[in-house]
C-alpha cells in the first residue's frame, strides 16, 4: 500500500513532469477523467510560476512582449522547477536561461538585463539593516583607517555588462518617459543596486569605483581596497566614490580589522 508521502510524489510528478497517474487514480474524479484533472493543476503550476517570473523580470517582459514572454518562461519553468515554497526564490536562473534561449539571441543585452532584474528583486526582499552609523564611524582615530572593514547592506548588488544595462532599465520603470534611443555600442557598465527607504536603487558607477567596491564586498580593508583600486585606476576618487555610495544606502556597518 503506498504512503501518503509516496501518493504526493506521483502527484507532485505527474504535474511537473507530465508522468501519467496510475490507473486507480480514476476513481478519485468520477465526474472526468484523471488525465483531465492533473491538467487543470498543471496550468495552476505553470500559472503561478509565470506570475511569480513576471514579479521579478518585469523589464523583460516589456522588451520581449507578454506572448514572447510566456513562451520563454513556459520554456524555463519546463527546465527550472521551483525548489522552495517561496516563490520570491523563484527564477534566479534566468539570466543564465536566456543566454541559450535561441529565440532570444538578437537581444544580445537581454541576459544582462536579467541579471539586472534579479538583483533588484533580491534587493526588495532583502533582510533590513541599520544604515552606517557615522557617530560611532567618527570615533575611530585617523590612523586605522586603511584598516576598516565596511561591511555591505544586505541588499546591495554589483551588476557588470557590456551594454548601457542602467539606461535600459530607467527607461522601462513605471511613471518614467524614458528614452529609448540607448546606443548599445556605448560600452560597457557597471550598476550597483541598493534599497534606500524602501525603494530599490540601479545606479551606475565607475569602473574605479565598480573595482572598489567589489573589494570592499569581499572583505578587503579600506587601505588596501583603495591602493588595489589605484594601481588601476590613478584617476581613482575615494572620497567621492565613497560619498555617492554612501548616500545610495550601500553600507550597513563596519568594524576595524585587527581591534577587538
Amino acid at each position: 500500500m503506498n504512503t501518503l508521502s509516496d501518493d504526493l510524489l506521483t502527484f507532485a510528478h505527474a504535474i511537473i513532469h507530465g508522468k501519467d497517474l496510475p490507473p486507480e487514480a480514476g476513481s478519485v474524479y468520477p465526474a472526468y477523467s484523471a488525465t483531465t484533472a492533473i491538467e487543470v493543476y498543471r496550468n495552476n503550476y505553470y500559472g503561478n510560476l509565470h506570475d511569480a517570473l513576471a514579479g521579478a523580470y518585469p523589464v523583460i517582459e516589456q522588451l520581449v512582449g507578454k506572448e514572447f514572454f510566456w513562451m520563454l518562461t513556459r520554456q524555463f519553468i519546463g527546465q527550472h522547477h521551483s525548489g522552495s515554497g517561496n516563490l520570491h526564490h523563484y527564477g534566479v536562473e534566468m539570466a543564465n536561461f536566456i543566454a541559450d534561449f535561441e529565440p532570444a539571441q538578437g537581444l544580445v543585452y537581454l541576459a544582462d538585463i536579467a541579471s539586472l532584474e534579479w538583483a533588484c528583486h533580491c534587493a526588495y526582499f532583502a533582510p533590513d539593516a541599520d544604515a552606517l552609523d557615522f557617530g560611532r564611524l567618527s570615533q575611530v582615530s585617523q590612523d586605522k583607517y586603511s584598516n576598516l572593514v565596511l561591511i555591505t547592506h544586505p541588499a546591495c548588488h554589483v551588476v557588470p555588462s557590456r551594454f548601457p544595462i542602467a539606461e535600459i532599465w530607467h527607461a522601462h520603470q513605471p511613471g518614467t518617459h524614458g528614452d529609448f534611443h540607448i546606443e548599445l555600442d556605448s560600452g560597457p557598465s557597471t550598476v550597483v543596486v541598493s534599497r534606500k527607504d524602501d525603494a530599490v536603487l540601479a545606479k551606475k558607477i565607475s569602473e574605479a569605483d565598480s573595482e572598489w567596491l567589489t573589494r570592499v564586498k569581499a572583505g578587503t580593508t579600506l587601505g588596501e581596497a583603495t591602493v588595489s583600486t589605484l594601481e588601476r585606476f590613478p584617476d581613482f576618487d575615494l572620497q567621492s566614490g565613497l560619498s555617492n555610495l554612501v548616500t545610495q544606502g550601500v553600507f550597513a556597518d563596519f568594524y576595524v580589522k585587527g581591534l577587538p
